[in-house]
């Protein structure tokens, strides 16, 4: 039986920053004897529904996330300078519900929130956390990157409008451990403090971008290709290389990395006992049409048309008539009216 599962993990579809393959990361998973897996991209759900069935197929439970993009204000500021940056949250669908909130969040903040990233903010994050768990994130995160710059008080802060948002064993703060960031060891005791002082558990993380340590070249050099610099340059943003530690580590691994912390490693495999995502495929969802009182979608149709088709053609013969009702009465008999009407709108 597992007793770590990887809860933030990169597929190829964090574009031009993930590496690993989907069918190689759940290869991965089997061979280390784990039973569920995440999916966790940057700002998108691209490669949810891949991930679910082949998850599924593999024997592995499929956990449904994204790491999305925050605003530093509002969604809607787009202002150079004060901006450009974002924050980084880790977000799990507990259930439909949640998986449904994290498709709205992330058309919403592609719609409204698009600026460098599509961006979220905390007005969409209240308005759409039912069902989701939120992890506080890498230093990227609100929280981490706070307690990293000394603004103590200001991440206490933000740890307490998350709680408001989501009800309890809902929100983690994310211990993760990188020989190449040595500052997170201060800001992980930080976190712990925190931990202690409000009542938020910790869970542990190991934000995966590739599948085995051999890859961490590959993953550069796709790094390069994002940030439009070479390999041979030094001092490249966002380097990996010098510590190949964004790989799938084993279970063993995380435990021995986290043993200070094993109630970090623990709440992994509480939470993905919590997250159960049934996704419904193969069928037609149409949105629903609201037609007038005493009409169903095949009458109001069949009114609409009629009103319709004397723009259309110059004079409305017998003909005309004839072939229309035989349209609708085919359209009635595939089950499609209310398709037409939403089109027609």
């Amino acid at each position: 039986m597992a007793d770590f599962t990887h809860l933030h993990v990169h597929t190829e579809y964090s574009l031009l920053d993930g590496l690993g393959k989907i069918k190689d990361l759940l290869a991965k998973a089997q061979e280390y004897g784990m039973d569920s897996l995440a999916i966790t991209d940057h700002g998108s759900m691209f490669g949810v529904i891949k991930f679910y069935l082949k998850a599924k197929a593999a024997g592995i439970k499929p956990i449904i996330g994204v790491e999305v993009y925050q605003a530093a204000r509002s969604r809607l500021d787009k202002q150079n300078g004060l901006d450009n940056d974002q924050y980084h949250l880790v977000l799990l669908a507990e259930n439909l519900t949640g998986y449904q909130n994290l498709m709205k969040l992330i058309t919403r903040a592609n719609l409204e929130g698009f600026y460098y990233k599509p961006r979220v903010d905390m007005e969409l994050l209240r308005d759409y956390g039912e069902g989701l768990i939120a992890l506080s994130g890498c230093l990227g995160g609100e929280i981490p990157h706070l307690l990293m710059v000394g603004q103590d008080e200001a991440a206490e802060r933000k740890a307490k409008e998350f709680m408001e948002i989501f009800p309890p064993d809902h929100f983690y703060l994310e211990l993760q451990k990188h020989p190449d960031m040595p500052e997170l060891d201060k800001v992980n005791e930080k976190l712990v403090a925190l931990s202690r002082k409000l009542g938020i558990a910790l869970v542990a993380t190991n934000d995966i971008h590739y599948i085995n340590k051999e890859d961490a070249e590959a993953q550069e050099i796709l790094l390069c290709v994002q940030t439009q610099r070479t390999i041979l340059e030094k001092n490249r943003p966002m380097s990996m290389l010098s510590h190949p530690d964004y790989y799938m580590k084993s279970q063993e691994e995380m435990k021995t990395m986290f043993m200070q912390y094993p109630e970090a490693i623990a709440n992994t495999e509480k939470i993905a006992a919590m997250c159960n995502v049934e996704i419904e495929l193969g069928n037609w969802i149409l949105p629903h049409f609201e037609v007038p009182e005493g009409e169903t979608p095949g009458s109001y149709l069949s009114k609409e048309a009629h009103a319709r088709i004397v723009s259309r053609v110059d004079k409305v013969t017998p003909e005309i008539t004839e072939r229309l009702d035989y349209e609708l009465k085919i359209i009635s008999q595939k089950g499609y009216p209310t398709y037409f009407l939403v089109v027609a709108d």
